[in-house]
């Protein structure tokens, strides 16, 4: 059968999730999933609909999620567009403006998915290098015509580090392509792209409720762009891309918004305490406007370090980037997992 898929898929490496071990006890904070329970409101929610029974088909836009989440971030219904996890919607994205031949660019080093999708679509991808300080040259708006779409995650992965709204907005206005800008990581930064998006009709900024509001397990994503771009990007999502108890989970997530401020201003705090306590040890840690941390130890080289930490059952992200150098990105856990990291990587620098 292989012989009959198409030439650029055979080829491709595919994307490579970080560990998800399935058993024994692991300090876990490779994937920066929130290390909090959810909303009380969501297991409510889910019950409601579980009780209702599960024969129907979903809302297939997520109305009821969709009009919250407007009223929370002070912009209209039909200027959201939902799916099955962020990554559904970089799919969608990618599927409507993407096609064979034509070029994605992407800041370098960032998520590695986009670089998948792209491949997908028998695009090229292309990598745009930070600065060494993780800002954005300004070459990252200059245009080709076979370039299609641009992708910025910011807060960006794995640095946690951020391009400057005001700086987003000049690059919008010089490029001739969508720009979409990721904010997976948002609720934990000081500031965000989403007003660009009335003054840029290129923009689209897309969020997930994976990391903020803890819902990783139930894959629950959204895009915020001007509604004649929802419009052509219905036209390619799968009919029921959210199902009903995500629907129900995530609108009852965001319509908790104490919640959110609580867990935010914990995981704040506790990223504070790693970064210095990381510092004091040697490392060299960015100043993150994320729920984790970039680092890299003076003298110790990071591949032994994180193969170290997994053999004591603590798992950090170890991260090799081609023409640019490796590093640990670590996910701010809650107090007592950050101790426990922490312990035993004094023990493993002595």
């Amino acid at each position: 059968m292989q012989q009959y898929v198409r030439k650029n898929i055979q080829e491709m490496t595919g994307y490579t999730p970080g560990e998800q071990p399935q058993a024994g006890k692991f300090v876990k904070l490779n994937t920066n999933e929130n290390p909090y329970p959810p909303s009380p409101a969501v297991g409510r929610a889910i019950r409601e609909v579980l009780e209702r029974g599960l024969s129907r088909y979903p809302d297939p836009t997520a109305t009821a999620f969709r009009i919250r989440a407007a009223e929370v971030l002070a912009v209209e219904p039909d200027w959201i567009l939902c799916g099955n996890g962020s990554d559904d919607i970089l799919t969608i994205v990618t599927r409507a403006f993407i096609a064979e031949g034509q070029t994605l660019r992407s800041a370098y080093p960032s998520y590695i998915l986009y670089r998948t999708l792209a491949e997908i679509q028998g695009a090229t991808f292309e990598s745009m290098p930070f600065h060494p300080d993780w800002s954005l040259p300004a070459s990252f708006a200059d245009m080709r015509d076979d370039v299609r779409l641009a992708v910025l995650v910011n807060p960006n992965s794995p640095s946690g580090t951020m391009v400057p709204p005001d700086v987003v907005a000049t690059l919008a206005a010089r490029l001739n392509c969508p720009l979409l800008v990721d904010e997976a990581y948002a609720d934990f930064a000081d500031t965000n792209c989403l007003p660009i998006v009335r003054q840029h009709p290129n923009v689209m900024v897309v969020r997930t409720m994976s990391k903020s509001y803890a819902l990783a397990g139930l894959r629950f994503g959204f895009l915020v762009a001007q509604p004649t771009v929802i419009q052509q990007l219905l036209k390619v999502k799968d009919s029921y891309n959210c199902d009903a108890l995500s629907i129900a989970g995530a609108t009852a997530a965001i319509d908790d918004q104490p919640w959110l401020q609580d867990n935010r201003s914990k995981i704040l705090a506790t990223r504070d305490r790693l970064t210095e306590s990381l510092q004091s040890m040697g490392f060299a840690v960015q100043p993150s406007q994320a729920n984790f941390v970039w680092c890299q130890h003076a003298d110790q080289p990071s591949r032994p370090l994180y193969e170290a930490l997994k053999a004591q059952r603590v798992l950090v992200r170890y991260m090799d980037y081609p023409d640019w150098g490796d590093g640990l990105r670590i996910t701010v856990g809650t107090d007592e997992q950050t101790d426990a990291l922490l312990a035993i990587l004094q023990s493993i620098l002595k």
